[in-house]
Order: structure tokens, then sequence, then C-alpha cells
């Protein structure tokens, strides 16, 4: 019964947005392995979570969850293919099934989750929304920003956090908005508008592509919470269950110490139970989410524990230098908090 509702709730949100119905729901990891490879629906180009290189490949923490996911399920993390969808495109593609996981920085909200036919598995990384302004504005708070022209992205949950937020604080300000994240900087750097909102690690992201990046500056405030994470569509248990523990794994990983330099002798010569179920050297949980035995294994060996993931694409090994600060781990001061295999 649980599974008929949920597919019909899916099949009411997806009539709301104008589709015909869900394509694959309740058998997308049997479409998954029949076309040999998983097809993920990323961001149009945001440097640390989801853009192409000068050669084209693809990286970021969106892009890695991707990869995870195929390494789990075919032992292979280039089994993976990628659609960069704007803000507006993004929902459309995941419920007719042009894609079969959503991992594009998208905030996790009670109306996706319950209106729109989509499952979040996890939150990737716990955000804020803020506000970057050139130096020249002269301002070091959002309270100072009455009267602004403010650069917006169409189709995200920014809209209404920023009319909440002026509304409370009796702040008066005009709305431009675009379709891409791109378009928006570029109007902040033009001087079309007088600031950018967006979640803040996308304003890191953004800062870093324009011609002076030390001109310009994320004021303090964070306006909002934002937990981005992928989502898949409702209707499909055991697909939603090996992407949400394709995360939990990562999260693990980097709690128990298993790295993807360590983690093929550790899963051989571990004493440590809860690393032997994690790596497949205990128990049959593999099986449990109908991927092998070792797809945890293969998870970290081919892109890293959440840890490494973070460092690479966002944190002390980036451009960006992210802070861990919500992302680091539950007990070392942050939200990351992954339930445990067994």
């Amino acid at each position: 019964m649980i599974r008929v509702n949920s597919t019909l709730a899916a099949l009411g949100a997806a009539s709301l947005l104008g589709i015909s119905g869900l394509a694959q729901a309740g058998a997308t990891l049997d479409a998954v392995q029949k076309k040999g490879f998983v097809q993920c629906g990323i961001s149009d180009g945001l440097p640390g979570f989801s853009y192409a290189d000068a050669k084209g490949q693809y990286l970021g923490i969106d892009v890695d969850v991707c990869r995870a996911v195929a390494a789990a399920v075919f032992g292979d993390a280039g089994k993976v293919k990628f659609s960069p969808l704007t803000a507006k495109e993004r929902f459309t593609a995941l419920q007719s099934g042009e894609v079969d996981v959503l991992s594009r920085n998208t905030t996790w909200t009670s109306s996706r989750d319950a209106a729109m036919g989509l499952n979040f598995t996890g939150v990737t990384y716990y955000d804020g929304q803020g506000f970057l302004v050139n130096k020249e504005l002269g301002v070091s708070s959002a309270k100072e920003l009455d009267g602004a022209t403010v650069c917006i992205q169409a189709g995200t949950t920014t809209e209404l956090n920023l009319s909440d937020y002026f509304r409370a604080n009796s702040l008066k300000y005009t709305p431009i908005t675009y379709d891409t994240s791109d378009e928006s900087a570029k109007s902040l750097e033009s001087g079309r508008c007088d600031v950018l909102t967006s979640d803040q690690s996308q304003l890191y992201a953004q800062r870093i592509k324009l011609a002076n990046p030390d001109q310009y500056v994320v004021l303090p405030e964070v306006i909002s919470k934002e937990p981005l994470g992928p989502a898949v569509r409702q209707g499909d248990e055991e697909w939603f269950d090996i992407v949400r523990w394709t995360l939990f794994a990562m999260v693990n990983a980097e709690e128990l110490g298993v790295t993807a330099a360590n983690v093929e002798e550790t899963a051989k010569n571990t004493k440590n139970p809860d690393v032997a179920r994690l790596l497949g050297a205990e128990g049959e949980y593999g099986k449990d989410l109908k991927v092998p035995k070792d797809w945890a294994v293969q998870i970290v060996k081919q892109v890293g524990n959440y840890g490494e993931i973070f460092d690479r694409n966002v944190g002390a090994g980036s451009e960006l230098k992210i802070e861990r600060g919500l992302n680091a781990l539950w007990n070392n001061g942050g939200l990351q908090y992954a339930p445990p295999v067994r």
C-alpha cells in the first residue's frame, strides 16, 4: 500500500508539471543495469559542485555523488553520464525519466519532498542563503541593502527567502531574475545589480569566476536553511535506498577512518566490526541493497569518503577553500551523521 500510494502521489505531481507519467518508477535499478550506466542530472556549471574542466571532464561534490552511485551499482565509477540542467529544467528532467538521479545543489523542502513526486535521499551539503556585493558598494551588512537591485536565479528557493528577509527587516529591493547562475554573476560584475543572492556555497563558487574576485565580498548574514542533496522519483524505494546508502557509506567511511588509500587493506585486515560490516568483510548488507558485496569498498576506493570529496572539491584542497563548518562530522562539531551498516 505504501508503494502504491507514493507512486500515485508522484503521478499526481507529475501531472501538475505537465508530464504524462513517471518513467521507470519502481524499476529504476533494472533500467540502469540494462542500459549500463547511471544518468545523472547536475548543475549547468557551478565550481565545486558540478562543472566541466578544460578537458570536458565533470568535477564537483554533486558529480562525485553520481560517480559513487555508479561504483556501488556497477563497481565502476565511470559508468555514469551527465545531463547539465538549469534550475527550471531539473525537476521535469527527473520526473520524466530523463535522469535517474538529480544531484544538483538542490534544497530539500517540504513542497518538493511531498508535492512534487520527489524523494530526497540525504544532505550532501548544509548551506544557507547569503549576499555577494562589490566592495565599492560600501556595505558590510545585508541590513544596509535598502533600495538595492538584487540579482536572483529563477526557479530557486532564493526568491521567497529574499522576499521574506527584506519584508521582515522593512527593506525595499528591485529583483532581476536570470535563468542561470552565470548570467546572475555577470550582471553583478557589469553593475546592473548591486547584489547577488544565492546559497553561500554558490556565491563563493561564482566569485572565483569573476575577473577580479578580491573586489567582491560575501556579507556575514545567512538568512535561510538550505540542506542540499540528491533526489530521486517517488515510488521506487529500491533505487531510493541505493542512492541514500551511497551517501551514508561515504560519511561512515570518513568517521571510521577508511580512505581511498587504505580501504582495500582495511577490508582485508580490520578487527573493527563496524568497519567489517561497511566494507563487506562481515555480513551480506550489499545483498539487502541489491548491489555487490564490496559496494562500499568500490565507492571509497574510486571516489573517496565524504571528507575526501569535500576537501578536493570545495574545501582546503580546492580553490574555494570553504571551511567544513556545519558539514563537519557530528563528532567534530558538525551535522554530518550517517546511520550504521548493520
